[in-house]
């Protein structure tokens, strides 16, 4: 039975996939109307639709919203009992009927058309009401639906949440739409950390684990302990960085034949390690630089050597930063 269950799925996707590739063909003016209708409004997109075709609308006004076109979902039954109110003679509708006869969406058009309030349709009708109101129809009509019964919204949706896609992207390039851009409307998604938290947000600034290099190594490495950093940095007699002790560099240093608990930490230091002098730089770059140097320490000086902070790899990852 799992080889039937199988065959349903791929069959699904592929007379659905054949509504997208069949809307290919179609597709004319009403694309760039549309986008041209859009692009002229200066108030917001407003998006609506009954049952399935309210729910893709939902989803429509959610990536307009977050791609740079200020949209948001109206239920026509809301909009019957006071919900009007929220269209403005700036905005822009768009309209979701697959037959375009849904008798809740059809009450509310003439009063879209009395504000003068232009109206996009997406419908698979043009001569339906909603085609007959509507300045600019986009077909979304399909050949068959993906259920064995030929009934359930399937194939359509997926073609109307793509056609909503569609005009979202050319949106997008119209106006120039940047990752920075999509960024500022996620600033709590990955893309969000990776564009805004910077090194300053994320480093430990408070205290370090920091010895002068004469120090004896058994009292850096009490300090090393303390400061759960895995490191403690050196600085000199001007209190600059002057370089950092590992665990890793006392275990290399315990292997030697001059190790002594008694000489100065600097003897077993990593001299010149690597710093940044800009705790503004953003995390993910911070991270870029850490991969690349295969180190899991990052310090932060201002431009006199002093140090400022640190970041670890793990802070990094905690994080999220990616």
């Amino acid at each position: 039975m799992n080889n039937d269950y199988i065959a349903i799925a791929c069959k699904t996707l592929e007379i659905e996939a054949n509504a997208l590739r069949d809307a290919i063909q179609t597709i004319g003016d009403e694309i760039p109307c549309a986008v041209d209708i859009i692009l002229g409004c200066t108030g917001k997109l407003i998006i609506t639709g009954v049952g399935k075709s309210g729910l893709i609308g939902a989803k429509m006004a959610a990536t307009f919203a977050s791609t740079g076109t200020p949209s948001f979902f109206l239920h026509p039954t809301e909009a019957l009992h006071g919900d009007l109110g929220m269209m403005g003679k700036d905005d822009v509708v768009l309209a979701i009927s697959y037959s375009g006869e849904s008798p809740e969406l059809s009450s509310i058009l003439p009063h879209i058309k009395r504000f003068n309030i232009p109206l996009i349709g997406m419908t698979r009708n043009a001569q339906s009401t909603l085609g007959r109101f509507s300045d600019v129809v986009i077909n979304i009509n399909v050949a068959i639906e993906a259920c064995p019964l030929n009934i359930a919204p399937t194939s359509s949706t997926t073609l109307t949440l793509a056609m909503g896609d569609a005009l979202a992207v050319c949106l997008m390039e119209a106006r120039g739409f940047k990752k920075e851009d999509f960024a500022s409307f996620h600033p709590g998604g990955a893309l969000g950390r990776q564009l805004f938290v910077k090194v300053s947000d994320l480093m430990r600034s408070e205290n370090l684990p920091i010895v002068e290099e004469e120090t004896p190594l058994k009292e850096a490495i009490l300090r090393l302990s303390e400061g759960r950093l895995g490191t403690v940095f050196l600085t000199n007699a001007q209190g600059k960085l002057s370089g950092l002790l590992s665990d890793g560099d006392i275990r290399r240093a315990l292997l030697g034949d001059s190790f002594s608990l008694d000489a100065p930490a600097q003897e077993f230091a990593t001299k010149n390690p690597m710093v940044i002098m800009d705790g503004s730089m953003l995390a993910s770059d911070a991270l870029v630089l850490i991969e690349k140097q295969k180190i899991q320490l990052l310090v932060v000086t201002d431009k006199d050597g002093i140090i400022q902070g640190a970041l670890h790899l793990h802070t990094l990852v905690e994080a999220g930063i990616s």
